[in-house]
């Protein structure tokens, strides 16, 4: 069974359309008010960090989708060492060495930790 998410996932091209908008709208009421410099300032700072919590966002779906691929990579080998071993196999566990060997040498790849 697939597993579902709880929330559906945001629009982050919609986010970063509102984030345009919502920044002209302030360029404009900054301009109109100078009175309200400082209200606009914190305005600004906040809408500043939106392009850089999508761009986040975006790395951590990513990292993400990576780590459920091995772990359903995993899942799968030991449900082959278990099918090994019960039809006698003279080396079961082959298909889970071979899956953290392949892991193993993905993660060195990206330059993880091990």
């Amino acid at each position: 069974m697939p597993y579902r998410h709880p929330y559906p996932p945001s629009d982050l091209q919609e986010a970063h359309h509102r984030h345009r908008t919502a920044s002209h709208l302030l360029a404009i009421f900054a301009r109109t008010t100078p009175g309200l410099d400082d209200l606009w300032s914190l305005l600004s700072a906040a809408l500043a960090d939106i392009p850089t919590l999508a761009t986040e966002i975006t790395a951590l779906r990513a990292a993400l989708a990576a780590t459920r691929a091995q772990r359903a990579n995993l899942v799968a080998a030991a449900r082959a060492t278990l099918a090994a071993h019960h039809e006698g196999e003279h080396d079961p566990l082959y298909y889970l060495r071979d899956e953290l060997t392949a892991q193993l040498a993905t993660d060195q790849r990206a330059g993880e930790p091990q």
